[in-house]
């Protein structure tokens, strides 16, 4: 997909986003709830992503599902430091993948995943969460992505 037209879908779920959840919203809903309306807007809006969806900090060293929007039954736990989302966990910075058949320790959920970006989601300071998506295509994820998936993160979790 070209750049403009990926633009101005993340544009559109923004603005859907700010409707729904944003100061002016009409549902006034807890984290989980805005980590569904987020998967399911951006899902509708880029629906060439294969996984949209969050994993929410359980303990200090492990991540369970949490509300995602895909085609596809995912890993319902993984450890810190295993695959894309437990290093992310780890790191507490975005990851993007390009080929995940290279990435080492990668958790193979499905066969389709070629590509993935992870961001981290805080509360508080504190790390509650990684927001990951998954692409069919290798390098599916760019600079563009990482900007608009860490704007709605930061919106909506005060990303600090």
């Amino acid at each position: 997909m070209d750049k403009k037209k990926k633009m101005e879908r993340y544009e559109k779920s923004l603005h859907e986003l700010s409707h729904l959840i944003g100061t002016e919203g009409k549902y006034a809903v807890d984290g989980i709830g805005r980590m569904a309306l987020i998967s399911a807007v951006l899902r509708a809006n880029l629906p060439y992503f294969l996984f949209v969806g969050f994993y929410r900090v359980v303990g200090n060293d492990m991540l369970i599902i949490g509300p995602y929007q895909g085609e596809m039954v995912v890993c319902g736990t993984i450890p810190f430091g295993k695959g894309v989302c437990g290093v992310c966990a780890v790191r507490k910075e975005t990851i993007i993948v390009d080929d995940v058949s290279k990435f080492p320790g990668y958790i193979a959920c499905d066969s389709e995943t070629k590509s993935e970006i992870v961001i981290p989601v805080f509360e508080s300071g504190e790390l509650t969460a990684v927001f990951d998506v998954d692409g069919t295509c290798l390098a599916d994820f760019d600079n563009t992505d990482r900007h608009y998936l860490e704007e709605i993160v930061t919106i909506y979790f005060k990303n600090k």
